[in-house]
């Protein structure tokens, strides 16, 4: 039976669920989240998994984002665990080329993996994306420089893109127009 053990990360306004397998991190879960929906989640992806509070299991995790969180790291480097269909694993993994303090757009991404039409597609895989910020979904923006939908939700997309945000003047780089 497999073991899925959670905790809860909370910075500045938001308290985000993690979980992890015995391999890696899991999930990364949505501001306003709560338990019964990451168990929800977990029941949908893992059937039959035992999930359990464990909070000294998932410390690494939550002080690699600490460390994000608060602009002391770029990088995430514990192992991830996550499973999806052979194209959204293509799709996680050409998000995580994306350098910190850029932003692709969708037809960015479908072009990295060779399929320029599959915009759409491209689009429903970054958002079926299990491991929000770690794999940096939040970079991605709309092609007319405008930011889309992020899985949690537009105000900690507009955060996460200003904490990476080259501009030295204070300028987004990006259009900030919904």
């Amino acid at each position: 039976m497999k073991k899925i053990e959670y905790s809860m990360i909370k910075y500045d306004q938001w308290q985000l669920y993690i979980a992890k397998t015995e391999k890696g991190l899991c999930y990364v879960g949505s501001p306003g989240e709560t338990v019964g929906e990451l168990e929800k989640w977990i029941n949908k992806r893992y059937p039959g998994a035992v999930l359990s509070q464990n909070d000294e299991a998932l410390r690494p995790y939550r002080e690699e984002l600490q460390a994000y969180f608060d602009g002391r790291s770029r990088d995430f480097g514990l192992p991830v665990d996550i499973k999806g269909t052979v194209f959204q694993e293509q799709i996680w993994q050409a998000l995580k080329q994306i350098p910190y303090g850029e932003t692709w757009s969708y037809s960015d991404i479908a072009t990295v993996i060779n399929k320029p039409s599959a915009v759409r597609a491209v689009g429903a895989a970054i958002g079926a994306n299990p491991a929000m910020i770690v794999v940096p979904c939040h970079r991605v923006i709309g092609k007319n420089g405008k930011l889309t939908g992020f899985r949690g939700g537009l105000e900690l997309k507009r955060y996460l893109l200003r904490l990476e945000s080259l501009d030295k003047e204070g300028q987004l780089p990006y259009n900030d127009i919904n």
